[in-house]
């Protein structure tokens, strides 16, 4: 069961100044995270997660709003809030010069810890993150799942109760990204606070406990990925016709009664109904006998890009 809140904000709001004029960012987040849990901001790039995030860790200032963390106000004190806190951002934040062991070594001393201290610790990240085998290679000579593991151990060193990973599998190779899944799992389970962002449907659902789908800068939907799905209900059917028959399509489908909602993504027309296994063949009849060739049909039940979808009018795969 997740604990008290240890992230709570209010109004929080980020605009920048361009050339063109003013960019509002983040637009009035309001969002409470309690302690334990896993907490993952999902939403296409340039929906304004990144800022969110490097507004809780203290690299930015918001231009509104305010915000607690671990219960230090964020505006106030930032330099209590970064004690609090790990942050590995969407680069590696490790230089390639020094081994994976000197490297967590030196992050422990900057955080205050004698070198004894960080040593013992640094040890025990090592063989917690598999990294001990490697401990003393320089980590340039790491694999890129290998140099991501580090710099989720950089950010313990000091045992924050949060921690916050911005894109933590970006670019990771399926098995590099399946043991970053593991790893943040584990943080979860020892009583971390883990705030990831991420544009992956099957991260989210994975890794976690609550979800926050932020599109232009707001929250547009807020829950557990099964709560989320749940509001959706039924199934979802797509269905794909030729280019030239799909509005045809899409208002044939649309006027029948056991279709609740009826939209087009990309080359498919997606149906929201009650029972798909059943309705199934009462579509593929409703468009044979208007004429209009099925190229492929099929259902399944909600997922969170459906939740996206039907919040925003585009898929994630799309607006990312």
């Amino acid at each position: 069961m997740a604990g008290e809140p240890i992230i709570e904000t209010r109004d929080l709001k980020m605009t920048f100044k361009t050339r063109a004029g003013t960019v509002e960012a983040v637009k009035g987040i309001d969002l409470t995270v309690h302690a334990g849990e896993s907490f993952g901001f999902l939403g296409p790039n340039g929906a304004g997660k990144t800022t969110t995030l490097r507004i809780l860790a203290t690299l930015m200032t918001p231009t509104g709003g305010s915000a607690r963390i671990a219960g230090v106000d964020l505006l106030k004190n930032p330099g209590k809030v970064r004690e609090r806190i790990g942050f590995v951002g969407q680069t590696t934040g490790s230089d390639s010069s020094m081994t994976g062991r000197g490297e967590i070594v030196y992050q422990g001393q900057f955080y205050g810890l004698s070198k004894t201290e960080a040593a013992a610790r640094a040890d025990h990240l090592l063989k917690a993150f598999d990294l001990a085998d490697a401990a003393d290679r320089r980590s340039k000579t790491y694999s890129g799942g290998m140099r991501r593991r580090l710099d989720v151990a950089m950010g313990m060193i000091h045992q924050p109760p949060i921690l916050f990973l911005d894109e933590p599998t970006t670019g990771l190779d399926p098995q590099a990204r399946a043991r970053m899944w593991d790893e943040v799992k584990r943080l979860r389970d020892s009583g971390t606070t883990v705030f990831l962002t991420t544009h992956y449907l099957d991260e989210a659902d994975a890794l976690c406990d609550r979800v926050a789908i932020i599109d232009h800068g707001k929250i547009v939907a807020l829950g557990t990925p099964d709560e989320l799905k749940r509001q959706i209900g039924g199934d979802v059917i797509t269905l794909g016709v030729p280019a030239d028959r799909r509005e045809e399509t899409l208002a044939l489908v649309a006027a029948q009664p056991f279709v609740r909602k009826a939209l087009q993504e990309d080359d498919t027309i997606r149906l929201y109904v009650e029972q798909g296994e059943a309705v199934l063949p009462q579509v593929l009849r409703l468009v044979d006998g208007a004429g209009i060739p099925v190229e492929t049909i099929a259902y399944h039940r909600p997922s969170l890009n459906d939740v996206f979808l039907q919040q925003t009018g585009r898929s994630l795969r799309d607006a990312a």
